[in-house]
């Protein structure tokens, strides 16, 4: 709390800090990673909804609201839609609604500068994470609870709008341990988590279509790792195999 004086905790609390952690701004990473994919000869198509993955003999028809796209192999990483493309896959997922919020301080110079670092919080109120204000653009505090009321939805039918009790999830924790974080609410949105029962990724080939490739970097953690599991993906498509040791993330894990 000296160093770090936006936080407030009881004494037995142990903290835990990571120098090189950081913010990953994630328009700005998305928009890298589909300029590199254009510059190496990939097609993006936007605002195409897919309706089928099939397998066929010696690789996979897309189906698409547009037509239909043959190809040897296909990577499913659709997020909370995985099962409704893949209505076979033998996986428990279960998608879950979150909640994020943007506050404003109390004390904006508590957190310039560097004076205070993105945050996860474990208390009483459960687990928040935060990350403080991020130029003109995110003048707020983010702060969410992870799991938040860790209720399954449907993806195509959940409620989106933030509510005064989603808000009083999060405030609980922001009043007690970073008060000066307690201001009125700028912004509120929802998303979703795809969650697996040990919170893990799921990489493997679909059992009776191994040209299908599933893929879901699950439960709220999986952007940063884009880089590293798209080219495990990319590995598994072209050339049928990875270096990695993802045994980890494979199907069978689930019976």
């Amino acid at each position: 709390m000296r160093r770090f004086p936006a936080f407030k905790v009881p004494p037995d609390y142990v903290g835990v800090l990571q120098p090189d952690g950081g913010v990953l701004e994630v328009e700005p990473a998305i928009a890298a990673q589909l300029a590199l994919a254009t510059a190496a000869g990939a097609k993006i198509r936007t605002g195409e909804v897919v309706r089928a993955v099939e397998p066929r003999a010696g690789g996979v028809r897309i189906v698409t609201d547009r037509g239909s796209v043959e190809a040897g192999a296909a990577i499913v990483a659709a997020g909370a839609w995985v099962r409704s493309l893949l209505p076979e896959l033998a996986a428990p997922l279960r998608v879950t609604r979150e909640v994020m919020g943007w506050f404003e301080p109390t004390d904006a110079q508590l957190f310039s500068g560097g004076c205070t670092p993105v945050f996860i919080i474990e208390s009483r109120h459960g687990m928040h994470y935060g990350i403080p204000p991020q130029g003109s653009v995110h003048a707020g505090v983010k702060v969410a609870k992870h799991h938040h009321r860790n209720e399954t939805v449907d993806p195509d039918a959940y409620d989106r709008t933030v509510s005064a009790a989603d808000e009083a999830l999060i405030r609980a924790a922001i009043a007690e341990h970073i008060p000066a974080a307690n201001g009125r609410l700028i912004a509120a949105k929802t998303c979703l988590y795809t969650m697996t029962p040990d919170g893990d990724f799921l990489i493997d080939r679909l059992p009776g279509a191994p040209d299908i490739i599933v893929a879901s970097p699950c439960s709220g953690h999986g952007f940063k790792f884009a880089p590293v599991i798209g080219e495990i993906l990319a590995d598994l498509a072209t050339t049928g195999a990875t270096p990695h040791d993802i045994a980890r993330f494979s199907l069978g894990r689930f019976g």
